[in-house]
Protein backbone atom coordinates (compact mmCIF):
# COMPACT_ATOMS: atom_id res chain seq x y z
CA UNK A 1 0.00 0.00 0.00
CA UNK A 2 1.07 3.32 -0.84
CA UNK A 3 1.50 6.20 1.47
CA UNK A 4 -0.98 8.04 -0.29
CA UNK A 5 -3.59 5.53 -0.04
CA UNK A 6 -2.99 4.85 3.78
CA UNK A 7 -2.73 8.50 4.00
CA UNK A 8 -6.31 8.89 2.50
CA UNK A 9 -7.45 5.75 4.78
CA UNK A 10 -6.42 7.78 7.98
CA UNK A 11 -7.89 11.00 6.98
CA UNK A 12 -11.53 9.55 6.75
CA UNK A 13 -10.85 7.08 9.46
CA UNK A 14 -9.10 8.79 12.01
CA UNK A 15 -9.90 8.90 15.52
CA UNK A 16 -10.02 12.18 18.53
CA UNK A 17 -7.32 12.85 20.17
CA UNK A 18 -6.37 15.22 22.84
CA UNK A 19 -4.68 17.29 20.29
CA UNK A 20 -8.34 17.84 19.17
CA UNK A 21 -9.25 18.93 22.36
CA UNK A 22 -6.77 21.21 22.04
CA UNK A 23 -7.39 22.64 18.29
CA UNK A 24 -10.62 22.98 19.13
CA UNK A 25 -10.14 24.96 21.95
CA UNK A 26 -7.79 27.31 20.64
CA UNK A 27 -10.22 28.15 17.27
CA UNK A 28 -13.52 28.52 19.85
CA UNK A 29 -11.02 31.75 21.24
CA UNK A 30 -10.97 33.22 17.82
CA UNK A 31 -14.73 32.34 16.37
CA UNK A 32 -15.90 33.71 19.62
CA UNK A 33 -15.24 37.27 18.60
CA UNK A 34 -15.18 36.72 15.32
CA UNK A 35 -18.96 35.00 14.56
CA UNK A 36 -19.86 38.26 16.93
CA UNK A 37 -18.37 40.26 14.21
CA UNK A 38 -19.73 38.60 11.00
CA UNK A 39 -23.42 38.35 12.76
CA UNK A 40 -22.94 42.36 12.83
CA UNK A 41 -21.99 42.43 9.41
CA UNK A 42 -25.01 40.74 8.29
CA UNK A 43 -27.05 43.08 9.98
CA UNK A 44 -28.08 40.53 12.61
CA UNK A 45 -27.77 40.68 16.78
CA UNK A 46 -24.17 39.29 17.56
CA UNK A 47 -25.76 36.35 19.18
CA UNK A 48 -27.13 35.00 16.79
CA UNK A 49 -23.31 34.78 15.11
CA UNK A 50 -22.34 32.39 18.43
CA UNK A 51 -25.47 30.37 17.84
CA UNK A 52 -24.25 29.87 14.06
CA UNK A 53 -21.00 29.05 16.37
CA UNK A 54 -22.71 26.18 18.91
CA UNK A 55 -24.97 23.25 17.34
CA UNK A 56 -23.74 23.65 13.21
CA UNK A 57 -20.42 22.86 14.05
CA UNK A 58 -21.52 19.80 16.23
CA UNK A 59 -23.31 18.95 12.78
CA UNK A 60 -20.42 19.37 10.46
CA UNK A 61 -18.10 17.58 12.94
CA UNK A 62 -20.22 14.43 12.13
CA UNK A 63 -20.20 14.29 8.76
CA UNK A 64 -17.06 16.08 7.55
CA UNK A 65 -14.31 14.59 5.89
CA UNK A 66 -11.65 16.92 5.75
CA UNK A 67 -10.28 17.13 9.57
CA UNK A 68 -8.93 20.29 9.46
CA UNK A 69 -11.93 22.51 8.30
CA UNK A 70 -13.78 24.69 10.65
CA UNK A 71 -16.97 25.70 9.92
CA UNK A 72 -19.46 28.86 11.66
CA UNK A 73 -20.09 32.31 9.94
CA UNK A 74 -17.46 34.37 7.86
CA UNK A 75 -17.23 37.58 6.45
CA UNK A 76 -18.21 36.71 2.48
CA UNK A 77 -21.15 35.06 3.16
CA UNK A 78 -22.25 37.34 6.09
CA UNK A 79 -22.17 39.72 3.78
CA UNK A 80 -24.04 37.93 0.60
CA UNK A 81 -26.80 37.43 3.80
CA UNK A 82 -27.03 40.95 4.64
CA UNK A 83 -27.72 41.71 0.54
CA UNK A 84 -30.25 38.79 0.48
CA UNK A 85 -32.45 39.84 3.27
CA UNK A 86 -32.05 43.96 3.23
CA UNK A 87 -34.82 44.27 1.15
CA UNK A 88 -37.11 42.11 2.65
CA UNK A 89 -36.70 43.16 6.39
CA UNK A 90 -35.32 45.41 8.71
CA UNK A 91 -31.88 44.65 9.80
CA UNK A 92 -31.94 43.42 13.83
CA UNK A 93 -35.61 43.09 13.61
CA UNK A 94 -37.36 39.20 14.50
CA UNK A 95 -38.16 39.35 10.94
CA UNK A 96 -35.19 40.04 9.72
CA UNK A 97 -33.00 36.97 12.15
CA UNK A 98 -36.33 34.54 11.06
CA UNK A 99 -35.23 35.20 7.59
CA UNK A 100 -31.29 34.76 7.87
CA UNK A 101 -32.58 31.40 9.86
CA UNK A 102 -34.52 30.54 7.32
CA UNK A 103 -31.98 31.62 4.44
CA UNK A 104 -29.38 29.38 6.22
CA UNK A 105 -31.62 26.21 6.04
CA UNK A 106 -32.15 27.21 1.99
CA UNK A 107 -28.46 27.18 1.83
CA UNK A 108 -28.21 23.76 3.41
CA UNK A 109 -30.78 22.16 1.52
CA UNK A 110 -29.35 22.93 -1.27
CA UNK A 111 -25.91 21.76 -0.75
CA UNK A 112 -27.54 18.45 0.69
CA UNK A 113 -28.97 17.74 -2.22
CA UNK A 114 -25.82 18.82 -4.54
CA UNK A 115 -23.71 15.96 -2.04
CA UNK A 116 -26.66 13.56 -2.43
CA UNK A 117 -26.32 12.95 -6.32
CA UNK A 118 -22.66 13.16 -5.97
CA UNK A 119 -22.46 16.70 -8.29
CA UNK A 120 -19.76 18.63 -5.48
CA UNK A 121 -17.52 18.48 -8.67
CA UNK A 122 -19.34 21.25 -10.14
CA UNK A 123 -17.76 23.99 -7.89
CA UNK A 124 -14.35 23.57 -10.13
CA UNK A 125 -16.26 25.22 -12.94
CA UNK A 126 -16.12 28.69 -11.21
CA UNK A 127 -14.33 31.41 -13.59
CA UNK A 128 -11.39 32.33 -11.49
CA UNK A 129 -11.80 35.71 -13.06
CA UNK A 130 -15.33 36.18 -11.95
CA UNK A 131 -14.35 34.89 -8.59
CA UNK A 132 -11.56 37.28 -7.96
CA UNK A 133 -13.80 40.04 -9.21
CA UNK A 134 -16.28 38.92 -7.28
CA UNK A 135 -14.32 38.47 -3.87
CA UNK A 136 -12.12 41.93 -4.12
CA UNK A 137 -15.76 43.80 -4.50
CA UNK A 138 -17.13 42.04 -1.54
CA UNK A 139 -14.47 42.64 0.46
CA UNK A 140 -14.06 45.94 -0.69
CA UNK A 141 -17.86 46.57 0.28
CA UNK A 142 -16.99 44.71 3.52
CA UNK A 143 -14.60 47.21 4.82
CA UNK A 144 -16.60 50.42 4.01
CA UNK A 145 -19.71 48.74 5.78
CA UNK A 146 -17.60 49.21 9.17
CA UNK A 147 -16.70 52.88 8.70
CA UNK A 148 -19.76 53.64 11.22
CA UNK A 149 -18.54 51.68 13.80
CA UNK A 150 -15.04 52.78 12.93
CA UNK A 151 -16.08 55.99 14.08
CA UNK A 152 -18.29 55.40 16.93
CA UNK A 153 -21.70 55.79 14.63
CA UNK A 154 -24.90 53.93 13.81
CA UNK A 155 -25.61 54.95 10.59
CA UNK A 156 -29.28 54.56 8.53
CA UNK A 157 -28.87 51.10 7.13
CA UNK A 158 -31.56 52.17 4.39
CA UNK A 159 -29.00 54.22 2.79
CA UNK A 160 -26.66 51.33 1.88
CA UNK A 161 -23.43 50.43 2.13
CA UNK A 162 -21.79 52.86 0.28
CA UNK A 163 -24.60 55.98 1.00
CA UNK A 164 -23.73 55.24 4.82
CA UNK A 165 -20.17 55.21 4.64
CA UNK A 166 -20.60 58.36 2.27
CA UNK A 167 -22.77 59.82 5.26
CA UNK A 168 -20.53 59.22 8.04
CA UNK A 169 -17.14 60.41 6.13
CA UNK A 170 -19.15 63.36 5.37
CA UNK A 171 -19.85 64.13 8.85
CA UNK A 172 -16.99 64.84 11.08
CA UNK A 173 -18.26 66.34 13.96
CA UNK A 174 -20.00 63.33 14.66
CA UNK A 175 -16.83 60.94 14.60
CA UNK A 176 -15.39 59.14 17.85
CA UNK A 177 -11.81 59.65 18.74
CA UNK A 178 -12.62 56.79 21.16
CA UNK A 179 -13.87 54.56 18.61
CA UNK A 180 -11.47 55.16 16.22
CA UNK A 181 -8.66 54.08 18.80
CA UNK A 182 -10.14 51.10 19.30
CA UNK A 183 -10.74 49.97 15.79
CA UNK A 184 -7.20 50.63 15.20
CA UNK A 185 -5.72 48.97 18.28
CA UNK A 186 -7.84 45.80 17.68
CA UNK A 187 -6.27 45.31 14.02
CA UNK A 188 -3.10 46.10 15.33
CA UNK A 189 -4.05 43.26 18.27
CA UNK A 190 -4.75 40.51 15.42
CA UNK A 191 -1.93 41.13 13.12
CA UNK A 192 0.60 41.18 15.44
CA UNK A 193 -0.73 38.37 17.53
CA UNK A 194 0.12 36.49 14.71
CA UNK A 195 3.56 37.13 14.61
CA UNK A 196 4.19 36.33 18.33
CA UNK A 197 2.23 32.51 17.95
CA UNK A 198 -0.05 31.35 15.95
CA UNK A 199 -1.88 30.15 19.07
CA UNK A 200 -1.94 34.09 20.67
CA UNK A 201 -5.61 34.70 20.87
CA UNK A 202 -5.42 38.22 19.59
CA UNK A 203 -8.86 38.96 18.87
CA UNK A 204 -9.93 37.55 22.01
CA UNK A 205 -7.43 39.93 23.85
CA UNK A 206 -8.81 42.82 21.98
CA UNK A 207 -12.32 41.78 22.58
CA UNK A 208 -11.39 41.75 26.70
CA UNK A 209 -9.48 45.40 25.98
CA UNK A 210 -12.62 46.47 24.57
CA UNK A 211 -15.08 45.09 26.98
CA UNK A 212 -12.45 46.77 29.98
CA UNK A 213 -12.20 49.85 28.30
CA UNK A 214 -16.11 50.24 28.12
CA UNK A 215 -16.39 49.56 31.67
CA UNK A 216 -13.50 51.51 33.35
CA UNK A 217 -13.99 54.92 30.98
CA UNK A 218 -17.87 54.72 30.73
CA UNK A 219 -17.61 54.07 27.04
CA UNK A 220 -20.75 56.17 24.89
CA UNK A 221 -20.26 55.02 21.94
CA UNK A 222 -22.18 51.80 20.25
CA UNK A 223 -21.82 48.96 21.69
CA UNK A 224 -22.80 45.30 21.08
CA UNK A 225 -26.00 45.88 23.44
CA UNK A 226 -27.65 42.95 25.83
CA UNK A 227 -27.03 38.93 24.90
CA UNK A 228 -29.46 36.15 26.18
CA UNK A 229 -27.32 34.50 28.07
CA UNK A 230 -29.12 30.74 26.57
CA UNK A 231 -28.22 28.01 24.57
CA UNK A 232 -29.61 28.62 20.64
CA UNK A 233 -33.65 28.01 20.88
CA UNK A 234 -34.42 25.34 18.34
CA UNK A 235 -37.48 26.48 15.98
CA UNK A 236 -39.60 25.90 12.66
CA UNK A 237 -41.58 28.89 13.37
CA UNK A 238 -39.43 31.11 10.42
CA UNK A 239 -41.06 33.57 7.90
CA UNK A 240 -42.07 30.89 5.43
CA UNK A 241 -43.34 33.83 3.04
CA UNK A 242 -39.96 34.82 2.27
CA UNK A 243 -38.91 32.04 0.91
CA UNK A 244 -39.60 32.63 -3.27
CA UNK A 245 -37.31 35.60 -2.35
CA UNK A 246 -34.74 33.69 -0.61
CA UNK A 247 -34.50 30.09 -3.19
CA UNK A 248 -31.59 32.56 -5.49
CA UNK A 249 -29.50 34.45 -2.80
CA UNK A 250 -29.74 30.83 -0.75
CA UNK A 251 -28.43 28.93 -3.97
CA UNK A 252 -26.24 31.46 -5.12
CA UNK A 253 -24.35 31.20 -1.21
CA UNK A 254 -24.56 27.43 -1.29
CA UNK A 255 -22.20 27.45 -4.36
CA UNK A 256 -19.58 30.48 -3.63
CA UNK A 257 -19.37 29.91 -0.26
CA UNK A 258 -18.86 26.12 -0.91
CA UNK A 259 -16.06 27.62 -3.28
CA UNK A 260 -13.76 28.67 0.08
CA UNK A 261 -14.50 25.44 1.96
CA UNK A 262 -13.65 23.50 -1.92
CA UNK A 263 -10.27 25.94 -1.59
CA UNK A 264 -9.32 25.48 1.92
CA UNK A 265 -9.73 21.25 1.63
CA UNK A 266 -7.98 20.69 -1.52
CA UNK A 267 -5.15 22.99 -0.17
CA UNK A 268 -5.20 20.03 2.91
CA UNK A 269 -5.28 17.30 0.66
CA UNK A 270 -2.50 18.30 -1.28
CA UNK A 271 -0.74 19.13 1.56
CA UNK A 272 -1.78 15.35 3.26
CA UNK A 273 -1.37 14.11 0.14
CA UNK A 274 -4.51 12.47 0.39
CA UNK A 275 -7.75 12.94 -1.94
CA UNK A 276 -10.95 14.90 -0.76
CA UNK A 277 -14.37 14.16 -1.49
CA UNK A 278 -16.22 17.17 -2.39
CA UNK A 279 -19.64 15.62 -2.14
CA UNK A 280 -19.25 14.25 1.44
CA UNK A 281 -17.97 17.85 2.57
CA UNK A 282 -21.27 19.14 0.84
CA UNK A 283 -23.25 17.38 2.99
CA UNK A 284 -21.53 18.08 5.77
CA UNK A 285 -21.61 21.70 5.13
CA UNK A 286 -25.21 21.52 4.26
CA UNK A 287 -25.71 19.55 7.57
CA UNK A 288 -24.01 22.57 9.50
CA UNK A 289 -26.75 24.98 7.66
CA UNK A 290 -29.91 23.45 8.84
CA UNK A 291 -28.75 23.18 11.93
CA UNK A 292 -27.63 26.99 11.78
CA UNK A 293 -31.50 27.63 10.71
CA UNK A 294 -33.14 25.64 12.81
CA UNK A 295 -31.07 27.35 15.85
CA UNK A 296 -31.14 30.67 15.26
CA UNK A 297 -28.17 31.25 13.43
CA UNK A 298 -27.07 32.89 9.95
CA UNK A 299 -26.01 31.25 6.83
CA UNK A 300 -22.82 29.21 7.65
CA UNK A 301 -19.13 28.09 5.81
CA UNK A 302 -15.62 27.13 6.33
CA UNK A 303 -13.34 29.47 7.13
CA UNK A 304 -9.47 29.98 6.05
CA UNK A 305 -8.37 31.72 8.83
CA UNK A 306 -9.65 29.20 11.17
CA UNK A 307 -9.10 26.12 9.77
CA UNK A 308 -5.33 27.22 9.31
CA UNK A 309 -5.36 27.80 12.97
CA UNK A 310 -7.00 24.16 13.39
CA UNK A 311 -4.50 23.05 11.17
CA UNK A 312 -1.60 24.61 13.16
CA UNK A 313 -2.91 23.55 16.83
CA UNK A 314 -2.65 20.08 15.85
CA UNK A 315 -6.07 19.00 15.18
CA UNK A 316 -5.81 14.79 13.72
CA UNK A 317 -9.48 14.74 12.97
CA UNK A 318 -12.96 16.04 12.13
CA UNK A 319 -13.82 16.28 15.91
CA UNK A 320 -11.91 19.35 16.29
CA UNK A 321 -14.52 21.02 14.71
CA UNK A 322 -17.25 19.38 16.90
CA UNK A 323 -14.69 20.34 20.31
CA UNK A 324 -14.97 24.25 19.15
CA UNK A 325 -18.82 24.03 18.71
CA UNK A 326 -18.98 22.48 21.92
CA UNK A 327 -16.68 25.23 23.59
CA UNK A 328 -19.17 27.97 22.13
CA UNK A 329 -22.17 25.83 23.11
CA UNK A 330 -20.83 26.01 26.93
CA UNK A 331 -20.13 29.81 27.03
CA UNK A 332 -23.44 30.53 25.32
CA UNK A 333 -25.34 31.38 28.96
CA UNK A 334 -22.22 33.49 30.15
CA UNK A 335 -21.90 35.73 26.91
CA UNK A 336 -23.85 38.58 28.59
CA UNK A 337 -20.11 39.67 30.04
CA UNK A 338 -19.43 41.06 26.38
CA UNK A 339 -22.74 43.22 26.45
CA UNK A 340 -20.36 45.98 26.69
CA UNK A 341 -18.18 45.27 24.02
CA UNK A 342 -17.97 48.32 21.34
CA UNK A 343 -18.68 47.66 18.19
CA UNK A 344 -15.88 49.38 17.01
CA UNK A 345 -13.99 46.36 18.47
CA UNK A 346 -15.80 43.96 16.37
CA UNK A 347 -15.47 46.45 13.05
CA UNK A 348 -11.64 46.10 13.70
CA UNK A 349 -12.03 42.25 14.08
CA UNK A 350 -13.48 42.07 10.45
CA UNK A 351 -11.05 44.60 9.02
CA UNK A 352 -8.23 42.38 10.20
CA UNK A 353 -9.62 39.54 8.63
CA UNK A 354 -11.19 41.01 5.21
CA UNK A 355 -7.91 43.62 4.27
CA UNK A 356 -6.05 41.06 2.95
CA UNK A 357 -8.57 39.79 0.81
CA UNK A 358 -7.78 43.34 -1.65
CA UNK A 359 -5.42 42.76 -3.76
CA UNK A 360 -4.52 45.47 -6.12
CA UNK A 361 -1.67 44.26 -7.59
CA UNK A 362 -3.26 41.10 -8.68
CA UNK A 363 -5.97 43.37 -10.20
CA UNK A 364 -3.60 45.61 -12.66
CA UNK A 365 -1.72 41.91 -12.98
CA UNK A 366 -4.00 40.34 -14.39
CA UNK A 367 -4.26 42.90 -17.42
CA UNK A 368 -0.72 41.54 -18.53
CA UNK A 369 -2.22 37.88 -18.07
CA UNK A 370 -5.19 38.02 -20.09
CA UNK A 371 -6.74 41.50 -21.00
CA UNK A 372 -10.66 39.63 -22.18
CA UNK A 373 -10.58 38.27 -18.60
CA UNK A 374 -9.33 41.12 -17.09
CA UNK A 375 -12.38 42.78 -18.26
CA UNK A 376 -14.26 40.15 -16.58
CA UNK A 377 -12.68 41.01 -13.44
CA UNK A 378 -13.29 44.22 -13.45
CA UNK A 379 -16.63 43.88 -14.66
CA UNK A 380 -17.15 41.48 -11.74
CA UNK A 381 -15.80 44.22 -9.17
CA UNK A 382 -17.92 46.94 -10.66
CA UNK A 383 -20.88 45.44 -10.67
CA UNK A 384 -20.42 44.36 -6.60
CA UNK A 385 -20.16 48.32 -5.94
CA UNK A 386 -23.08 49.52 -8.06
CA UNK A 387 -25.58 46.61 -7.28
CA UNK A 388 -24.98 47.02 -3.51
CA UNK A 389 -26.39 45.20 -1.26
CA UNK A 390 -27.56 42.96 -3.96
CA UNK A 391 -24.03 41.19 -4.59
CA UNK A 392 -25.41 38.18 -5.67
CA UNK A 393 -26.82 39.75 -8.94
CA UNK A 394 -23.29 40.91 -9.50
CA UNK A 395 -21.82 37.57 -9.42
CA UNK A 396 -24.96 36.34 -12.02
CA UNK A 397 -23.99 38.58 -14.50
CA UNK A 398 -20.11 38.16 -13.82
CA UNK A 399 -21.20 34.56 -14.28
CA UNK A 400 -23.14 35.60 -17.78
CA UNK A 401 -20.06 37.79 -19.00
CA UNK A 402 -17.80 35.20 -18.40
CA UNK A 403 -20.11 32.65 -20.67
CA UNK A 404 -21.02 35.10 -23.24
CA UNK A 405 -17.04 35.90 -23.50
CA UNK A 406 -16.37 31.93 -23.87
CA UNK A 407 -19.10 31.32 -26.35
CA UNK A 408 -17.99 34.23 -28.61
CA UNK A 409 -14.07 33.22 -28.55
CA UNK A 410 -15.58 29.22 -29.05
CA UNK A 411 -18.12 30.36 -31.96
CA UNK A 412 -14.47 31.38 -33.62
CA UNK A 413 -13.05 28.25 -34.45
CA UNK A 414 -9.82 28.47 -37.08
CA UNK A 415 -9.44 27.26 -40.32
CA UNK A 416 -6.69 27.22 -42.63
CA UNK A 417 -6.64 26.80 -46.26
CA UNK A 418 -4.38 26.02 -49.40
CA UNK A 419 -4.02 25.10 -52.85
CA UNK A 420 -1.94 22.38 -54.31
CA UNK A 421 -2.36 20.36 -57.29
CA UNK A 422 -6.04 21.20 -57.77
CA UNK A 423 -6.59 19.84 -54.24
CA UNK A 424 -7.85 22.30 -51.74
CA UNK A 425 -6.57 21.31 -48.22
CA UNK A 426 -8.73 22.91 -45.53
CA UNK A 427 -7.58 22.41 -41.83
CA UNK A 428 -10.14 22.62 -38.71
CA UNK A 429 -8.67 24.24 -35.94
CA UNK A 430 -10.36 24.17 -32.30
CA UNK A 431 -14.12 23.83 -31.20
CA UNK A 432 -16.90 22.66 -34.18
CA UNK A 433 -20.16 22.87 -32.62
CA UNK A 434 -23.35 24.59 -32.97
CA UNK A 435 -21.66 28.36 -32.98
CA UNK A 436 -18.87 27.77 -35.15
CA UNK A 437 -19.70 25.08 -37.68
CA UNK A 438 -21.87 27.44 -40.26
CA UNK A 439 -18.53 29.34 -40.00
CA UNK A 440 -17.18 26.10 -41.54
CA UNK A 441 -18.89 26.42 -45.01
CA UNK A 442 -18.35 29.99 -45.14
CA UNK A 443 -14.25 29.18 -45.20
CA UNK A 444 -15.24 26.27 -48.27
CA UNK A 445 -17.67 28.35 -50.42
CA UNK A 446 -15.28 31.51 -50.11
CA UNK A 447 -12.22 29.74 -51.14
CA UNK A 448 -13.94 27.75 -53.76
CA UNK A 449 -15.22 31.13 -55.13
CA UNK A 450 -11.32 32.29 -55.27
CA UNK A 451 -9.91 29.10 -56.83
CA UNK A 452 -12.12 28.17 -59.96
CA UNK A 453 -9.03 25.30 -60.60
CA UNK A 454 -10.13 23.11 -57.30
CA UNK A 455 -11.37 19.75 -58.03
CA UNK A 456 -10.68 18.07 -55.14
CA UNK A 457 -11.48 19.10 -51.19
CA UNK A 458 -9.68 17.48 -48.48
CA UNK A 459 -10.57 18.67 -44.85
CA UNK A 460 -8.24 18.10 -42.23
CA UNK A 461 -9.20 17.45 -38.50
CA UNK A 462 -6.33 16.77 -36.76
CA UNK A 463 -6.57 19.92 -34.76
CA UNK A 464 -10.05 19.33 -34.40
CA UNK A 465 -10.39 20.03 -30.25
CA UNK A 466 -14.08 19.03 -29.68
CA UNK A 467 -17.07 18.52 -31.76
CA UNK A 468 -20.62 18.26 -31.40
CA UNK A 469 -23.60 16.80 -33.22
CA UNK A 470 -24.18 19.93 -35.26
CA UNK A 471 -20.73 20.33 -35.95
CA UNK A 472 -20.68 16.65 -37.70
CA UNK A 473 -23.71 16.99 -39.52
CA UNK A 474 -22.53 20.05 -40.63
CA UNK A 475 -19.06 18.21 -41.83
CA UNK A 476 -21.35 15.39 -43.60
CA UNK A 477 -23.77 17.99 -45.63
CA UNK A 478 -20.64 20.08 -46.77
CA UNK A 479 -19.11 16.59 -47.92
CA UNK A 480 -22.47 15.60 -49.69
CA UNK A 481 -22.91 19.07 -51.11
CA UNK A 482 -19.26 19.32 -52.69
CA UNK A 483 -19.74 15.14 -53.91
CA UNK A 484 -23.04 16.42 -55.36
CA UNK A 485 -21.55 19.56 -57.47
CA UNK A 486 -18.54 17.40 -58.88
CA UNK A 487 -16.12 17.96 -56.32
CA UNK A 488 -15.10 14.85 -54.36
CA UNK A 489 -14.25 15.48 -50.48
CA UNK A 490 -12.72 13.66 -47.85
CA UNK A 491 -11.76 14.01 -44.01
CA UNK A 492 -8.89 13.18 -42.66
CA UNK A 493 -6.68 13.11 -39.15
CA UNK A 494 -10.07 12.59 -37.07
CA UNK A 495 -8.74 12.58 -33.81
CA UNK A 496 -9.55 9.39 -31.32
CA UNK A 497 -12.63 11.67 -29.74
CA UNK A 498 -14.61 12.73 -32.66
CA UNK A 499 -14.01 9.54 -34.53
CA UNK A 500 -17.46 7.73 -32.72
CA UNK A 501 -19.60 10.73 -33.21
CA UNK A 502 -18.29 11.72 -36.75
CA UNK A 503 -18.67 7.42 -38.07
CA UNK A 504 -22.56 7.37 -36.31
CA UNK A 505 -23.04 10.53 -38.55
CA UNK A 506 -21.43 9.43 -41.83
CA UNK A 507 -22.77 6.10 -41.62
CA UNK A 508 -20.99 4.09 -44.82
CA UNK A 509 -19.65 7.50 -46.53
CA UNK A 510 -16.18 6.96 -47.72
CA UNK A 511 -13.50 9.10 -46.00
CA UNK A 512 -9.56 8.21 -45.84
CA UNK A 513 -7.30 7.76 -43.05
CA UNK A 514 -10.72 8.03 -40.80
Amino acid sequence: MTGGSSSSQAWGDRRGTSRDVVAGLSVALLIIPQSMAYAELAGLPSVHGLYASAVPLLAAGLLAYCPYLQTGPVALTALLTHGALVAIAVPGSSEYVGAAALLALVVGLTRLVIGFIAAGKVTYLMSQPVLRGFTSGASILILLSQFPSTLGMAGASESGLVGRTLQVLGSPGSWSLAAAMLTALTVAATLLARRIHVLFPGALVAVIGGVLFAVLFDYRGPVVGEIPGSFPPFSLVLPWEFLPQLVVPGAVIAFVGFAESTAIARGFATQDRVTWDPDREFVSQGAANVASGLFGGMPVDGSFSRSSLNHLSGAQSRWSGAVTGLAVLVFLPFAGVLSSLPRAVLAGIVIAAVAGLVKPRLLVSVWRLSRIQALVVWFTLAMCLLLAPRIEQALLLGILVSLAIHVWRERRAGFHSRVEGGVLHLEVIGILWFASAPRLEEAIMARLARATDVSEVVIHLEGLGRIDLTGALVLKRVVEELGGSGIPATLTGVPPQARELIDNVFGMLPHKSL
